[in-house]
């Protein structure tokens, strides 16, 4: 069986093609489209009509390209902006008139169980006390593990395309936007710290978005261009490219190698809120993975 899924999130609406073989899968496709479904800001639960045509747009290029193939199933999937919008009906009824798909709007807490079962894809087992953390446009996903077992998690709505639409950033950055940013992130995630120390994590694992970006940094490859199941991120490697990206230009960073165009702004504040989790837990092994919801739709139908 060939399947697609869809994951229309905040920024971005990205693609998986897939063929199950028995009790096992073949990546045959990744894809994205960029929608940026941002709330303007005289209303922060409402989808602008242009983010309408966006979305419609990025889904009929991915159908193209599902045509391409012999699709036996197609799932779409859509998390923080949609479930939040106070437009929501009226936007998926655009969406289904528009492509023929149904969005299925989920809630977070099933967008973090998604997360978690794509993760433990990427690692069949994580045996230590591990918090997963999936850092996106419009929620903050954070698992707490052990045995390849949920401990705990939450769905916050603080997302990067949230940040930035709250806070007015200076470019670069200045100290003390930095120090009111860890504030607030402490603010929002005091439970998830106070259950990840409980359960005596020291492993941090990044899904996808902001995590991507700081691997192909490090790495110095194009956005996307290396696939990578996990690959381990040294402290030593991301603390340099904190360093650099909190005194950077938007400018800089646009000339970055590695440097996605969806995250010039929203890389920032992320790896500010990444830092502050590290030095929160006193983490020892970050881990990045290209695998997160999607993957883990992929790992319930399997």
């Amino acid at each position: 069986m060939r399947l697609a899924i869809i994951d229309l999130g905040t920024n971005t609406c990205n693609l998986l093609i897939a063929e199950i073989l028995e009790s096992n899968y073949k990546v045959l496709y990744r894809g994205k489209e960029p929608v940026r479904l941002l709330f303007s800001k005289k209303n922060e639960n409402w989808i602008r009509e242009d983010a309408f045509i966006r979305t419609s747009q990025a889904l009929e290029n991915h159908l193209k390209k599902i045509r391409e193939f012999s699709i036996s199933r197609v799932e779409l999937i859509a998390t923080s902006a949609v479930r939040d919008a106070g437009n929501r009906d009226e936007f998926v009824s655009f969406i289904q008139d528009k492509t023929g798909l149904e969005p299925n709007v989920i809630t977070g807490e099933r967008e973090a169980e998604l997360i978690f079962k794509g993760a433990l894809l990427a690692f069949n087992q994580i045996e230590s006390p591990s918090l997963i953390l999936d850092i996106g446009g419009g929620s903050n996903e954070f698992i707490v593990t052990s045995g390849s077992e949920i401990i705990w998690e939450e769905s916050i709505p603080s997302g990067m395309s949230r940040i930035i639409n709250m806070f007015s950033l200076s470019d670069p950055i200045s100290k003390q936007e930095e120090t009111e940013l860890i504030r607030f992130f402490k603010l929002q995630h005091i439970d998830a710290i106070f259950n990840a120390k409980n359960a005596g994590v020291r492993t941090l694992i990044g899904c996808s978005g902001a995590f991507d970006t700081i691997a192909d940094l490090i790495d110095k490859v194009d956005p996307g261009s290396k696939k990578r199941v996990r690959q381990e991120i040294r402290l030593n490697d991301f603390f340099k490219i904190y360093k650099i990206l909190i005194n950077s230009t938007r400018k800089e960073r646009k000339e970055m190698k590695g440097m996605d165009n969806v995250r010039i702004d929203l890389i920032v504040p992320a790896v500010i809120l990444i830092n502050q989790v590290i030095t929160a837990l006193d983490i020892n092994t970050v881990f990045q993975t290209d695998y997160a919801l999607r993957e883990g739709v992929m790992a319930e139908i399997i």
